[in-house]
């Protein structure tokens, strides 16, 4: 994942896709909360990923980075905002590092002495020479990713590119391997890492000469940005979880008009943040798949359980660790607060009993199928030709009504009489714009 953070862009992006280049450069500075200059930088910076990755774009495609991102998302089985991953927000002397060090490698093992002098007498003058901690601290992170490996031996220790996996497969092998992390990476949750790796399988085969045909095979759209851009947070939030550390960021909740704001090292330029800065002991990341949103749950040292999405995390840095004793307890504590929850409500249990009807006779009940699939612990309690009854214990109703209400008339709330109320009004409030003018 990306070495440096890009918290920025990813709400640039965000806001891009889903207001669809309708605002200006001032209005989208103020929802970022950044200068003029400094979006213009920003577009500047994307526009440099965009033709680095996509550069088999027509010259006429790719005049405005708008227009580039609609036009490669119709024609694209991946997500367009998976370019802002392959960037990694690496600076300029580090990917001319890194590249130097991957492309050293590619065809012998090398020390880390060996590779400082490689560096120092391959980098172009403008950029400033490493030393021997900066390059150790690259093979450490290349090490960590998987792209290389540390060889077994006496110091000082040796290092090679890590591809022994694709080095031994023959072509139909690594035609149904790239086949399947295609439909792994669309399919599945997390998916950011499995791009990543198809795209390296390609970049071989390539390299190889191995022909994967000119049609993909399969063909996906997809749906769900914020799902691959919160992917950028999801490894952090993860290792800090399994180490058990405290996190501070800046949250800004959907509510809000400002996703972002700048970090103003300048005094004079420091200005109030719509942000709200927190401080989080992490016990759980949960995915919704209704709406392909990644939620946060942890303990607040002053308001107990808290939810936080997040697509309103910047800022995360890493803190002290606690006790574990304080960590298990807090994280039990959690699991009894969403026992029964629909997803991540803490709400009071309410039992809740639908009516769901069959499509009609002699025909397979996939009202039914739907119901056991999804239908979480709730249990059917009878059933007729006609029907049958599901109940369920959850907390809250707000969570569980979006699921309910997608099956239209062929489901009837029984209880509870509130749930039942509101969908009637919600249902009156649809038939009434169908009304005749």
């Amino acid at each position: 994942m990306a070495k440096e953070s890009f918290d920025k862009e990813i709400q640039f992006l965000r806001m891009l896709v889903l207001t669809s280049g309708a605002y200006n450069r001032q209005q989208y500075a103020d929802r970022l909360g950044i200068s003029i200059h400094t979006f213009d930088k920003t577009i500047k910076r994307l526009k440099e990923v965009v033709n680095s990755v996509y550069q088999q774009l027509p010259e006429d495609k790719g005049k405005e980075f708008a227009e580039t991102i609609r036009y490669s998302y119709l024609d694209s089985s991946e997500p367009m905002l998976l370019f802002l991953f392959r960037a990694k927000s690496l600076k300029e002397s580090e990917s001319q590092r890194l590249s130097l060090l991957l492309a050293a490698m590619h065809e012998k093992s090398f020390t880390a002495m060996e590779l400082l002098d490689l560096c120092c007498s391959s980098m172009p003058e403008e950029l400033s020479l490493p030393d021997e901690k900066t390059i150790r601290g690259d093979l450490k992170y290349l090490e960590q990713v998987g792209v290389i490996k540390k060889e077994s031996g006496t110091r000082p220790f040796r290092y090679r590119i890590y591809n022994d996996l694709v080095k031994q497969l023959s072509r139909d092998e690594l035609l149904d391997l790239y086949d399947f992390v295609d439909v792994m990476a669309n399919t599945q949750i997390p998916s950011v890492q499995g791009y990543l790796l198809r795209d390296g399988v390609k970049k071989y085969m390539n390299r190889n000469q191995v022909d994967y045909g000119s049609v993909e095979p399969f063909l996906y759209k997809y749906h769900y940005y914020s799902r691959i851009l919160d992917e950028a947070h999801l490894f952090t939030l993860l290792a800090a979880i399994r180490k058990r550390l405290t996190v501070s960021f800046l949250y800004f909740s959907p509510k809000k008009e400002t996703s972002y704001t700048s970090k103003n090292t300048n005094p004079l330029f420091e200005r109030d943040t719509e942000g709200q800065q927190e401080t989080l002991l992490p016990l759980k990341v949960v995915y919704d798949h209704q709406y392909g949103r990644w939620y946060l749950l942890g303990h607040h040292a002053r308001y107990g359980i808290k939810k936080y999405r997040m697509e309103g995390l910047t800022q995360i840095s890493e803190e002290e660790a606690a006790p574990e004793a304080l960590f298990e307890s807090k994280k039990d504590e959690l699991e009894q607060r969403i026992k029964h929850s629909w997803l991540i409500d803490t709400g009071k249990p309410v039992l809740v009993r639908v009516r769901f009807f069959h499509p009609g006779p002699h025909i397979p009940s996939f009202v039914m199928e739907r119901v056991l699939l999804q239908g979480q612990w709730g249990t059917i309690l009878e059933e007729s030709e006609e029907s049958f009854i599901y109940e369920i214990e959850v907390n809250g109703t707000i969570e569980i009504k979006p699921w309910i209400r997608s099956f239209g008339s062929s489901c009837e709330v029984l209880a509870p009489m509130k749930l039942r109320q509101e969908l009637i009004e919600e249902w009156k409030e649809i038939k009434s714009y169908y009304e005749s003018f």
